[in-house]
């Protein structure tokens, strides 16, 4: 009987073929952490860690809170630092380089085939290009550390075939929010998450990182998809040559716990509605929702892509008086080439502010938190209350297209009402 992917690269990684509800002991490519490596420090001296296992395993990039809003973050940062000297880790990223997620990518960690664990639950985002990633606890990281190893159960793995050519200004944003109503948040619980169909095959890494980033809100383990040309090229254009690593493809005889076919030309333009991902909605369903801030960017949707789309639509236009637009690229590179292609000159124009490529708003750290009783659409990926810094006001969740329109007009809108 053939394996999934899951299965595949967990009995790679065992020396030996293995079943999903094995337990195993991993020794992981890379772990991953971000500014609460200063947290995961403290505790690996607690378990009496003085020299890590293998600094080269260790990969560090502080983007939560950047610059640092108060005097606790900067002295994180300082410890983090300090931490990195001390023991010579090569991969490190400073304030600035951008989302650690995007920068994992640009970086070349996110490789076909590699085995990649972070204390941040959207470290699952480097599925898009073939690996096995997942999230962990920060006591967690801190025993990679000290070991270099962590203990986790193989999975179950589940297949989403998408099939279709998507509707005008439907983007991968919609179609997962689409997905997440189907299934719920706990739809694909502790699984490894397959996306496959010719939608997959004929969409850009940009968009297929959305559904990889936005798979634990469906409540998987990791999503995944199979590495393809545009996979092998994005890694060339970043100095990374074909025999830096070994592809690892599903059986086409393998076996899964659940099989779901969906046609991506029936789904319209969605949003998330407060206080859930998968409370969602079509934006056409959407009356008088009166918005007072709109975000475009984060780690699901902050990539060049995302910021052409909503700079096309809003060229030549003013968002609306009593509305704000926050403009947040993934990384530096990004930012980069906003400002060499005139994005910015557009958003500003448009009246939005342009912001540094970190997480401040979408966590509701800094730079962007709402009042009470006020309503921000988002392209990032959580709606909880709280999530962008105050219980009492509300997120929706939505596309760059459908932000950039409702920016505009300063109610929940669809693109093609501009």
């Amino acid at each position: 009987m053939g394996q999934t992917f899951a299965e595949k690269i967990f009995s790679k990684m065992a020396g030996r073929p293995v079943v999903p509800g094995t337990i195993l002991t991993i020794r992981p490519d890379h772990v991953l952490t971000h500014d609460n490596s200063a947290a995961i420090y403290s505790t690996f001296k607690k378990m009496g860690g003085k020299k890590v296992d293998d600094p080269n395993q260790i990969l560090i990039i502080l983007d939560h809170i950047v610059p640092a809003a108060n005097e606790k973050a900067a002295t994180n940062h300082q410890t983090v630092r300090q931490f990195v000297k001390e023991q010579g880790i090569k991969n490190f990223y400073d304030c600035g380089r951008g989302i650690c997620h995007q920068v994992t990518v640009e970086e070349g960690f996110a490789l076909p085939g590699k085995f990649i664990v972070g204390s941040d639950s959207h470290t699952v985002t480097y599925g898009a290009l073939g690996a096995f990633s997942t999230g962990i606890g920060r006591s967690e990281s801190a025993g990679i550390w000290a070991t270099g190893e962590i203990w986790l159960k193989v999975p179950e793995s589940m297949k989403i075939v998408l099939k279709g050519k998507p509707k005008p200004y439907v983007s991968s944003k919609d179609v997962l929010l689409h997905i997440a109503g189907l299934i719920k948040v706990d739809g694909a619980l502790y699984k490894s998450v397959e996306f496959s169909g010719d939608y997959i095959e004929n969409i850009e890494l940009a968009d297929r990182l959305v559904f990889t980033n936005m798979s634990v809100e469906i409540g998987a383990k990791n999503g995944y998809m199979a590495p393809d040309e545009k996979v092998f090229s994005f890694l060339e254009k970043h100095g990374i040559p074909r025999d830096a690593y070994t592809p690892i493809y599903p059986d086409a005889d393998a076996e899964y716990a659940e099989t779901l076919e969906i046609d991506v030309s029936e789904i319209e333009p969605m949003v998330a509605m407060p206080h859930t991902v998968d409370n969602v909605n079509k934006v056409s369903n959407m009356h008088d929702v009166k918005v007072n801030q709109v975000l475009i960017g984060t780690c699901t949707n902050g990539r060049i892509e995302d910021l052409r789309i909503a700079a096309e639509i809003l060229k030549g236009k003013h968002i609306a008086k009593e509305t704000r637009l926050l403009v947040l690229p993934a990384s530096s590179d990004i930012y980069l080439k906003a400002m060499e292609e005139g994005l910015f000159k557009i958003f500003v124009e448009a009246g939005g502010i342009i912001l540094n490529p970190g997480c401040g708003p979408c966590l509701g750290a800094h730079e962007g938190i709402m009042a009470p009783g006020e309503i921000t659409v988002s392209t990032a990926n959580r709606n909880f209350k709280g999530r962008m810094g105050c219980n009492q006001s509300e997120i929706y969740l939505a596309s760059p297209a459908t932000a950039a329109a409702t920016a505009i007009k300063g109610f929940i809108c669809s693109p093609t009402d501009i």
